[in-house]
């Protein structure tokens, strides 16, 4: 039975996540078994990735399928796929569109098919999940031809939002809920909100890169496209240099001067950290408005991700911002890390939920696996 155990890899820009799943039942992974994450060094990545995988498969033991979370999916990919050379070449193609990611995702499925090629190995895409925002939700405001070549908004973190969005099904059922509209904020080193309805996306920060939408650790989030055309014109920048500054040197880092990390900014005593929380809150209140008014009103306000699921301080400043709206926070509910914080009265239920990106892969891995076995 161990056989048919699923084996979970989540990419990040410097980490490398895995978790290991029971047998498969009903096209249904079981339940985690095991969970770790190892820590990549920026030099000699690909050693670094394949030495990682062959520890990571000597501790987990037999397992019968693979399953990746990959950043982008581009207009080709809007559900999970099994992994072929076919499927690689294009998902090598949008390296330059999740420049913090999509390569490490890419170099975990090739040292895995080195160590073992006749493995089956699935991918499930942070884009898919959005493929049902509506045309205009995705367009920007560029000639048709510029849509036609795959410059459009795309959208991120959509295996956490699919979480949610299913976790969140269960809640209102248990507690006979209405939660048709729902703005959920993912915030972690990378920060994005989405408009859930009936839960489904209709809207979502992030667009034709990860790089857009809310203030990040490292990341700007949205700016005016005209500063990258005046640093390259007035400073000599090129892209590269544009790039870099854009994706590594800016967001709480940048504004801060002391970190990128939300938990050192938090217990600093210099003015410049206190501004970068007072933006990225901002940031998220004024995109959070957007959201709202993109569902036409809201019934729940969702926080997850590593800032949201346990920075209370962030989730009571956010909620309060929107008292005007019926929201009331319970500040001992929040301080205590309560599943449902609102207050009795709030016409609003704000949740602190934490997702599980790797459970939405398995289960993606397991019914194509399954679907496979069965022909």
């Amino acid at each position: 039975m161990t056989a048919d155990r699923v084996l979970v890899f989540n990419a990040g820009s410097a980490t490398l996540k895995y978790a290991l799943f029971g047998p498969v039942v009903a096209h249904e992974p079981g339940g985690c078994v095991a969970r770790g994450q190892l820590e990549l060094p920026t030099g000699s990545r690909d050693e670094a990735v394949r030495g990682g995988i062959a520890q990571i498969v000597r501790d987990v033991g037999e397992f019968a399928a693979a399953g990746h979370r990959i950043v982008h999916g581009g207009p080709l990919y809007t559900r999970c796929v099994a992994i072929d050379a076919r499927v690689l070449a294009d998902l090598a193609a949008l390296q330059s569109l999740a420049p913090l990611h999509q390569g490490h995702g890419l170099a975990v499925i090739t040292a895995l098919r080195e160590a073992q090629p006749t493995l089956p190995q699935f991918a499930s895409f942070d884009t898919a999940f959005h493929s049902t925002m509506p045309n205009v939700a995705t367009r920007f405001a560029l000639p048709q031809v510029w849509f036609d070549r795959g410059i459009r908004r795309y959208g991120f973190h959509g295996l956490s939002y699919e979480y949610i969005a299913c976790k969140l099904q269960e809640l209102s059922a248990a507690q006979s809920l209405s939660m048709n509209r729902v703005v959920v904020a993912h915030l972690g080193s990378g920060a994005s909100l989405c408009a859930l309805r009936g839960g489904t996306s209709i809207a979502t920060t992030m667009s034709f890169t990860p790089t857009d939408g809310l203030m990040m650790a490292t990341r700007s989030g949205a700016l005016d496209p005209s500063i990258v055309t005046y640093l390259m014109r007035e400073f000599a920048m090129n892209a590269a240099q544009v790039d870099h500054l854009l994706n590594y040197e800016a967001g709480l880092l940048g504004v801060s001067g002391v970190s990128g990390d939300m938990r050192e900014l938090l217990v600093s005593d210099d003015p410049h950290a206190w501004l970068a929380v007072d933006l990225f809150v901002y940031r998220i209140v004024v995109e959070m408005g957007a959201m709202i008014a993109a569902l036409g009103g809201v019934d729940a306000l969702v926080f997850t991700g590593g800032i949201g699921t346990h920075q209370a301080i962030v989730r009571e400043r956010v909620s309060t911002a929107f008292t005007w709206l019926g929201v009331e926070c319970d500040r001992a509910r929040n301080d205590a890390g309560e599943t449902r914080f609102d207050a009795d009265r709030s016409r609003v239920a704000l949740w602190n939920i934490p997702t599980d990106e790797e459970f939405v892969i398995a289960r993606h891995t397991a019914q194509l696996f399954a679907q496979r076995t069965a022909t």
